[in-house]
């Protein structure tokens, strides 16, 4: 085979793993953000976080959310609620970095696979 053309398909190999890699890491990072709370489901986001510790501000030490499947729910203690969506958005978001810096130094599709 030609070495241009085998140099076009490992680096083709490699763009397509990277890829695959990367897609996975996300979608990893996606179902990490999950947080279960008294049978509903929450996506944490910074949004979620933000309102959270804007009505904690205010004084509220309970308050009502609507979950992912549309379904209002009490949290009773708005405060531990808040260092449990922060602890799990910190948790995925550091797994996240670490594993994309991974990713970031291979430079091979050997070393890619094997992450």
């Amino acid at each position: 085979m030609d070495e241009r053309l085998e140099k076009a398909l490992d680096f083709s190999n490699y763009m397509v793993t990277m890829y695959n890699q990367k897609r996975s890491f996300k979608e990893k990072f996606y179902q990490d953000l999950i947080y279960y709370y008294n049978g509903a489901q929450f996506t944490v986001t910074k949004d979620l976080i933000s309102f959270c510790n804007v009505m904690n501000i205010n004084n509220q030490d309970e308050m009502v959310l609507v979950d992912d499947n549309d379904v209002p729910v009490i949290i009773d203690d708005l405060q531990e609620f808040i260092k449990n969506i922060t602890n799990i958005y910190f948790t995925a978001s550091n797994n996240y970095i670490y594993n994309y810096n991974k990713l970031k130094n291979n430079r091979s599709v050997e070393k890619l696979v094997d992450l």
